[in-house]
């Protein structure tokens, strides 16, 4: 006999609804749209808490189409969290002209991508008028931030297909991830794929380059295993002085993601390598050092287990973590008897411990974590009493220095129909520069007055400790402190979100104070003999304004997200800023994805952005940065099993400079095919 099947699209809200289930099959069937909009929660929970008992049935309903995201130290369903979040999920992946998560960074209007490189090969990523050290990365929740510089933290081993989302939660964090999220987090998530399967995609384009990369999943009951690997390279879009390529680059990734799911426990793992070189360019060039053919080569190994466990009232998630980081720069490629090359190798280890428990007051959360950071190089640290081998050189590791951070939360979730609020600390040691135990504590609400409007509010705070290369550099016009003060932050933000079928609108306001901010600068008035040295600023005062739109016209999205910034520090005459008081005072996207078949798509993605900030020459002229606008395109025919893509990033050609004396590449056409097995 045929089973009657039964479409479930909503919510009925009916103590009799369960009785039309009952000897059908049922088909729940949603539709998840989100492009840069907001969204927050850790995981979906299945019982979500309230502490009244008129609430009680209303906020018990699972709501099976929410994104879970991460917004707090406890799971909670998109509609009940307070932090906002913004998520760039697999339609924005699989639809923008871009071949890295640098590149797709670009379209968070919050965010401030500064490239060194093409497609991803060096990148700065920063939040909210910040710089690139001050915010904290992670791969699935793990940290994989680099403690000797945030400027390789993108040198990541996963493909974009492999990407379930990009959560950008804005705003101190120490709340939520301890120390280094001292102005945001980026959290990348990854799944291995929900059955058997295969992929094989393939690319090529301007500048020679090209990319060819494969991904194997293999499903048993409650086991799942993935197994991806790739290659890309390019011959760069420059030349040196000398003739030579010095934007040129290559490099491989592989990434093996696991995970075992039964009633009582939820275990995932993860190991991936990622290794690649890149010509450098000027990069870290000056007027005293006027060197134009660098080169760096990284290689890094991510390895983590996490497990959840779903069996009484205290739920447990523990994870432990290793990460290594090997770094070579090259000030003068293929040249080491003309400087020698710089070698440093980092090593993280960390465990973490979290848990909550629901009761009649809402629901609390606890937990710990211990991280170690050591570092042996040849040009960062204190010397070793005992060297290390440079395994393939006649060289030694003769400089270290190692760290260890120890921090603990409390967070309690008080949730009500209408109202969430969410409070809690975390305190933090570091036993670098024999600091003290330092309590940062943050709060949000969330009011929620109807299904359409939310409005939300919160004050937060973090710290960051200085990179080993804010401490040590000290080569060839870099002066660095080993005596910088661990960098402070306090926010407030206020804003609301209107949903409806048709459109969505978001905004929001936020103010930054911080102190003892870290930057590197450079007096110009000293001509030849000006380096560039790290320091700490006594205050930075920062207020921004961001507001969004999403909405749909038959089967065509369209988006557009204003972002403005202003810092009142004011910069001494002759002063040049590295990072921190070059921000994007202005930054507009607008997206716009048309089927124009039913098989073939158009995505259009513009941005403007203009820059505070100077840079300068090899003759010493400074230059202010100059606003630009870049329209990336593609086209995309989509079959069952494979699809064919066209697509082009700066369309119109704009030469430009987001980052020092490094020009940034004009066209750059793509094309490229992936096949599903």
């Amino acid at each position: 006999m045929k089973r009657q099947v039964l479409v479930f699209r909503h919510f009925g809200n009916k103590g009799y609804s369960l009785f039309a289930c009952l000897g059908r099959e049922v088909v729940c069937s949603v539709l998840s749209v989100a492009t840069l909009t907001y969204a927050s929660a850790e995981s979906v929970s299945t019982h979500p808490v309230v502490t009244d008992s008129a609430s009680m049935t209303t906020a018990r309903e699972m709501m099976l189409e929410e994104v879970s995201v991460t917004g707090s130290r406890t799971p909670l369903t998109k509609s009940q969290a307070a932090r906002m979040v913004t998520v760039l999920d697999r339609r924005d992946i699989a639809q923008a002209p871009v071949q890295s998560i640098n590149d797709l960074l670009k379209y968070a209007v919050g965010v401030d991508v500064r490239q060194r490189g093409p497609i991803g090969a060096q990148t700065d990523i920063s939040i909210r008028g910040g710089t690139s050290e001050q915010i904290i990365l992670l791969l699935n929740g793990i940290n994989i931030c680099d403690p000797q510089t945030g400027h390789n933290a993108m040198d990541l081993p996963v493909d974009l297909s492999e990407i379930v989302r990009i959560e950008v939660l804005e705003g101190p964090s120490g709340r939520v991830y301890g120390s280094s999220s001292l102005v945001g987090a980026i959290n990348i998530v990854t799944r291995p794929d929900s059955e058997t399967s295969a992929n094989v995609t393939l690319e090529g384009g301007s500048y020679g380059y090209g990319k060819v990369s494969a991904r194997a999943n293999l499903k048993q009951k409650a086991w799942n295993n993935q197994l991806s690997a790739g290659y890309s390279r390019s011959d760069g879009y420059s030349r040196s002085k000398a003739g030579t390529l010095n934007t040129d680059f290559s490099g491989s990734k592989a990434f093996y993601q696991g995970q075992f799911e039964s009633n009582d426990v939820n275990i995932n793992w993860h190991l991936g390598i990622a290794d690649k070189g890149w010509g450098s360019s000027t990069s870290y060039a000056s007027p005293k050092w006027q060197a134009d053919d660098q080169y760096e080569h990284t290689t890094k190994i991510y390895s983590a287990i996490q497990a959840e466990t779903h069996c009484g009232k205290l739920r447990l998630m523990p994870s432990i973590y290793w990460n290594q980081n090997y770094d070579r720069y090259e000030g003068y490629r293929d040249q080491p008897e003309k400087m020698k090359y710089n070698y440093n190798r980092t090593d993280v280890y960390g465990v973490n411990l979290s848990s909550y428990f629901d009761w009649v007051a809402g629901r609390t959360a606890f937990g710990a974590e211990i991280r170690n950071e050591d570092l042996v190089g040849g040009n960062l640290g204190e010397p070793l009493s005992q060297t290390h081998h440079i395994k393939g050189t006649d060289r030694d590791y003769t400089l270290g220095v190692n760290r260890t951070n120890i921090s603990g939360y409390l967070e309690h979730n008080l949730l009500l129909e209408h109202l969430t609020v969410s409070a809690g600390l975390v305190a933090v040691k570091n036993t670098w520069s024999n600091m003290n135990m330092s309590i940062y504590p943050g709060i949000d609400l969330s009011y929620r007055p109807n299904s359409n409007w939310k409005l939300h509010a919160s004050y937060n705070t973090s710290l960051r400790m200085p990179s080993f290369t804010e401490m040590y550099y000290k080569l060839q016009g870099y002066q660095a402190d080993p005596h910088l003060k661990p960098e402070e932050m306090q926010a407030v933000e206020t804003g609301f979100t209107f949903h409806s079928s048709l459109f969505t609108f978001n905004t929001a306001l936020w103010y930054h104070h911080g102190k003892n901010m870290i930057d590197w600068i450079m007096d110009t008035s000293k001509g030849t003999e000006a380096v560039w040295q790290s320091v700490n600023h006594t205050k930075i005062n920062s207020l921004g304004l961001e507001l969004g739109t999403t909405f749909f016209i038959r089967n065509s999205r369209f988006a557009m997200n204003y972002s403005y910034i202003h810092q009142d520090k004011v910069q001494e005459e002759h002063i040049v800023s590295q990072y921190a008081l070059e921000y994007l005072r202005h930054k507009l996207t607008a997206t716009a994805d048309v089927p124009l078949t039913k098989r073939l798509t158009l995505g259009l993605h513009f941005r403007w952005q203009d820059r505070v900030g100077q840079y300068t020459d090899f003759d010493g002229a400074v230059h202010d940065y100059e606003p630009y606008a870049l329209l990336d395109a593609r086209l995309t025919w989509l079959q069952n099993k494979w699809k064919i893509y066209a697509e082009a990033t700066n369309l119109l050609d704009k030469r430009y400079h987001d980052y020092g004396l490094v020009e940034q590449p004009g066209r750059w056409i793509i094309v490229g095919t992936s096949i599903r097995l």
